[in-house]
């Protein structure tokens, strides 16, 4: 079985099918592109110049959206005048304030994390608990945030960037971005209980449908393969417990176009050039 995803073919979730690769890849088969890593996008055109809007995401200040809106209000100047045209291009040595502030644009970095058990995903906590900014402490100079989230007791895929703009654009339902969990279940899943799943059930923040449920070859009825492209809290684990199986572990082993592959639990990496290009093309 095949669906369509923005004009692509996409196959089963991870770990779904005989001979599928092994669970740490995400169980997606993808071409490997240059060796070099990549941590930061391009903003510069070949005049260097780069739109209002960009410039002020990579200030930090807002999405590229937002920024259209701060823009428009007049709350931006360039060298000193007031800028409200749509598509105004600001060039090496410019000046930007917003509100009066001196703004510098940050490089943008993408980082991808295999995050472990017992880390929250947040900036900061007040009842200081361990937070996964401490695991990419040293990754980079910018500051960046998640994308999204991963309960503490959830293990996998978390992307952190500081690109506003792409994380907004990630984060939201209409993009459908694929994430593929492998769920450990306290107990064997029922075939009928499976077949629930997949054809949708109502939970008390309204009806959910995952996009692909299996159990993962080679594994017990215990251990299945989910891909949810919603971003509901604590989705994957509400689902079964609204039919009485308790999650045991839950690891997302594919986020986007990403995979685990090569990358060890608490580890982070820097996203390849080629990764960036087809994160953004996913959300075209």
């Amino acid at each position: 079985m095949r669906r369509k995803r923005n004009g692509r073919d996409d196959k089963l979730p991870a770990g779904t099918r005989k001979g599928s690769p092994r669970k740490e890849s995400g169980g997606f088969s993808k071409k490997r592109g240059t060796n070099s890593p990549v941590s930061r996008g391009k903003l510069e055109s070949n005049d260097g110049s780069i739109r209002l809007n960009r410039y002020l995401a990579s200030a930090g200040i807002a999405s590229r959206r937002k920024a259209d809106e701060l823009i428009t209000a007049g709350a931006v100047t360039v060298n000193g005048q007031p800028v409200t045209e749509m598509g105004f291009k600001v060039k090496p040595g410019d000046q930007v304030r917003f509100n009066g502030r001196l703004l510098k644009p940050q490089r943008f970095v993408y980082l991808l994390l295999n995050k472990p058990k017992d880390y929250i995903t947040t900036t900061s906590d007040p009842q200081e608990r361990k937070t996964v900014m401490e695991l990419i402490k040293r990754a980079s100079s910018e500051r960046v945030y998640p994308v999204g989230r991963l309960d503490r007791n959830t293990t996998g895929l978390l992307l952190l960037t500081n690109d506003g703009d792409l994380a907004e654009k990630l984060s939201h339902p209409r993009n459908r971005i694929p994430k593929v969990y492998y769920v450990t279940l306290n107990k064997a899943l029922k075939e009928d209980d499976l077949r629930r799943i997949q054809e949708g059930l109502t939970l008390e923040d309204g009806p959910i449908h995952v996009d692909d449920i299996a159990y993962v070859e080679g594994g017990s009825k215990k251990e299945i393969g989910v891909e949810i492209h919603s971003g509901r809290n604590r989705i994957v684990r509400r689902i079964f417990e609204s039919l009485d199986y308790q999650v045991i572990k839950l690891d997302r082993v594919l986020y986007a176009n990403l995979t685990k592959k090569d990358l060890p639990r608490g580890k982070w990496r820097l996203l390849k050039e080629n990764e960036i290009i087809q994160l953004k093309h996913l959300l075209k």
